[in-house]
C-alpha cells in the first residue's frame, strides 16, 4: 500500500513538474502577424499594446499582459519611454517553446536567440525576410540598440506612433541581415522612408512590431 502511494505521489509530482514546465515556456514573445493597417500610426503605445493582446488572445494565449517593444520620444512635455523598460523581466519564449532571451540584458546582448527562425508570429509562422517576396524584415521599434528612446530631436517613432504620413521610424531586422547602418541589428538597423504603410513596405517592412509578455 505504501509503495502504491509513493508511486502515485511520484506520478503526481512529475505531472505537476511537467505542467509547470509547459507553462514556463509557453508563448511570451512574438512578431505581430499583421500590422494595424494604418502604417506606423498604431494608436500610440496603448494602441500597440492592445494590438499585441488581441493577437495573443486570438492565438489562444490568455492570462498574460502584453507590451509592444516600442520606445516613445520626449514630446509635448511627456518624458521618453524606453522599449526595454516596458516588457517585463523575462525569460521569453516563442510559439515553439524556444527561449529567445533570459532577461532584458540578455535580450540586448549577443547571447539572445533572435533570428528569422526564432522570431516567429503568435501563430508560429516565419516572417518574410531578405530574399523573400515581399521582404518584410523591418520591424518597428523606435529604439537604439540598447532598447532606449532617441533624444536627438529627430523623429524616430513616427510622432510616437501616431503618424501615418510624415516622419520616420527606427526599425530592426528580424532576420539579422540587410542594409542600413546596423543591418544585423534586430532592433535598430535603420530608419524607415516614412510612416505610411506604403513607405514602410517600400523600405522592407509591413508595419509589424515585437510583442512581449510582461508577466
Amino acid at each position: 500500500m505504501k509503495k502504491a502511494i509513493s508511486i502515485a505521489l511520484a506520478t503526481l509530482a512529475l505531472g505537476i513538474s511537467a505542467g509547470a514546465s509547459a507553462q514556463d515556456n509557453s508563448l511570451s514573445f512574438f512578431i505581430t502577424s499583421a500590422g494595424t493597417g494604418n502604417g506606423a500610426n498604431l494608436g500610440g503605445l496603448a494602441g500597440a499594446d492592445m494590438h499585441c493582446a488581441i493577437l495573443a488572445q486570438a492565438a489562444g494565449v490568455t492570462g498574460k499582459s502584453w507590451a509592444a517593444y516600442l520606445s516613445a520620444q520626449p514630446r509635448n512635455g511627456m518624458p521618453a519611454v524606453n522599449a526595454r523598460d516596458r516588457i517585463g523581466t523575462g525569460p521569453w519564449f516563442n510559439a515553439n517553446g524556444v527561449q529567445v532571451a533570459a532577461n532584458v540584458d540578455d535580450l540586448h546582448s549577443d547571447n539572445n536567440a533572435l533570428s528569422k527562425e526564432n522570431s516567429l508570429t503568435e501563430t508560429g509562422a516565419v516572417v518574410n525576410g531578405r530574399g523573400d517576396s515581399p521582404n518584410q524584415h523591418d520591424i518597428l521599434t523606435g529604439s537604439d540598440a540598447n532598447g532606449n528612446a532617441f533624444t536627438d530631436g529627430e523623429d524616430h517613432t513616427c510622432s510616437n506612433w501616431t503618424s501615418n504620413s510624415d516622419g520616420s521610424a527606427q526599425v530592426g531586422h528580424h532576420d539579422r541581415q540587410g542594409g542600413g547602418a546596423a543591418p544585423t541589428s534586430w532592433n535598430s538597423a535603420h530608419g524607415s522612408r516614412g510612416c505610411s504603410l506604403q513607405d514602410l513596405q517600400g523600405s522592407g517592412g509591413n508595419g509589424y512590431f515585437y510583442c512581449f509578455a510582461t508577466d
